[in-house]
């Protein structure tokens, strides 16, 4: 009997629209692994399980020839809204009311065929790159004791754990390449205006931008076409590109450790011997950058929490905002972003893209973090995530992609990022690594 668990979105989509197989198998079989260890995983806040098959059922009256995600279920992150189920953000303090409309990108994916399993679990406002909260702590599959990185780390834990094998979340300072990078997932931040945002009160400043979790590139590649609503095919002939390798983190007094600086420096000597020009080069970073991202961070948090009751906020969200709002005037005049990309712009003229570590260290460990000080959290989550901030600042693209692995066994992954318009070029180098350097989609849970 053949198994559709496991499968890419590619390959499940080509068989539902041949008939080989029906949505609602597709999605039940997904819907059954999700029964069996999400309990131990904590992927979902929600799942829709009656209403995914009645839309599944639903598509046989469309024509699936012509859907691009046809009968394949997608995980969505509980910030952006999908009809008739409530948005909690991870929050106590949100309303439970159902949503009367889909979010932009729900749409556009359930209109290419997909459908949606479930909302997944987000650290409170998905503000850390941790995820626990009241509703739920996302785990990594690949190791159980281990945070699956945030926030959208219900969303990549539902991936890895093959629950799924596309989801959808975004990022506003790392938060789909972090997890990402913990659960051995593919990842794509778009840049600026690519993908429509529209996330809590004015994205962040503009930083935070919706995009696909996958296991393979060419899914990452398809999601995300369906996302932009625009082609994105592969190059006809190989592009030889210039590729900056710089192990260096953006953010002073944090170390990158060993296995991480190893796996930039492995795939960059692999992207060589495939023709790139290839060279160790840092970005100029600017001193400042470390108390930008801080200012920015917390001052988004100010202005999503400005409309919920406090109390119903853990401790560790009501500083983070209070924090912030000293910030607010000073983040929404752009400044420090425009002379940051100013800054960063030559460097990126003479570089096609730069490939760095994804993070600088394994994830914290599983725990009530929700629970515990703020100080405590922001040193845990700068310590192990400087790599991603810049990229938010810049409002340019940005991908984690796996290679290699932790002495625990766990994904290892780099970061690859480019100039605005360079999201074609990113799926590309990205392809090239997974091709040189294979690596296994999903965890075994079994």
């Amino acid at each position: 009997m053949t198994t559709w668990v496991g499968r890419t979105a590619t390959e499940i989509a080509a068989a539902v629209r041949e008939q080989r197989v029906t949505p609602r198998e597709v999605v039940a079989e997904h819907l059954a692994r999700i029964e069996r260890f999400d309990g131990r995983v904590g992927a979902f806040r929600t799942v829709r399980a009656d209403a995914a098959l009645a839309e599944a059922d639903e598509l046989l009256s469309r024509d699936l020839g012509q859907l691009p995600l046809a009968g394949v279920p997608v995980a969505v992150k509980d910030n952006l809204a999908v009809r008739g189920e409530a948005n909690r953000n991870g929050s106590a303090a949100t309303p439970d009311t159902p949503a009367g409309e889909d979010h932009v990108t729900v749409a556009r994916l359930r209109a290419a065929g997909a459908v949606v399993a479930g909302l997944t679990n987000v650290p409170e406002l998905c503000v850390f790159g941790t995820t626990e909260g009241v509703h739920g702590t996302a785990r990594n599959p690949w190791d159980l004791s281990r945070t699956a990185g945030g926030s959208s780390g219900g969303s990549a834990a539902a991936v890895a754990a093959g629950m799924v094998p596309v989801a959808l979340g975004n990022d506003g300072m790392g938060s789909l390449r972090i997890p990402a990078a913990n659960c051995g997932l593919v990842a794509l931040k778009p840049g600026h205006g690519v993908v429509p945002a529209g996330i809590g009160h004015g994205d962040w400043f503009g930083m935070s931008e919706n995009g696909p979790l996958a296991t393979t590139v060419e899914d990452a590649r398809l999601m995300f076409s369906v996302l932009a609503d625009t082609e994105q095919p592969p190059p006809a002939e190989p592009v030889t590109r210039s590729i900056a390798v710089s192990v260096r983190s953006p953010l002073a007094g944090v170390r990158v450790t060993r296995p991480y600086t190893i796996a930039a420096r492995q795939a960059a000597a692999l992207l060589s011997e495939a023709g790139h020009r290839v060279r160790p080069a840092n970005p100029p970073y600017p001193v400042w950058l470390s108390t930008t991202s801080l200012a920015h961070w917390t001052a988004g948090t100010a202005v999503d929490a400005e409309d919920l009751d406090p109390r119903r906020l853990a401790r560790r969200t009501r500083v983070h905002a209070a924090v912030g709002r000293r910030f607010v005037t000073g983040v929404r005049t752009g400044v420090r972003r425009e002379q940051l990309r100013a800054r960063l712009a030559p460097f990126f003229a003479e570089h096609d893209v730069l490939l760095t570590p994804a993070l600088a260290r394994r994830s914290p460990a599983s725990v009530a973090w929700h629970e515990r000080g703020w100080l405590r959290n922001i040193l845990a989550n700068t310590a192990y995530s400087p790599m991603t901030p810049p990229w938010n600042l810049t409002g340019w693209p940005a991908m984690a992609v796996p290679f290699g692995t932790l002495p625990s066994g766990a994904p290892c992954a780099v970061q690859l990022v480019g100039r605005p318009g360079s999201e074609a070029a990113l799926l590309d180098v990205a392809g090239q690594l997974e091709v040189l350097n294979p690596w296994r989609r999903t965890a075994r849970l079994d």
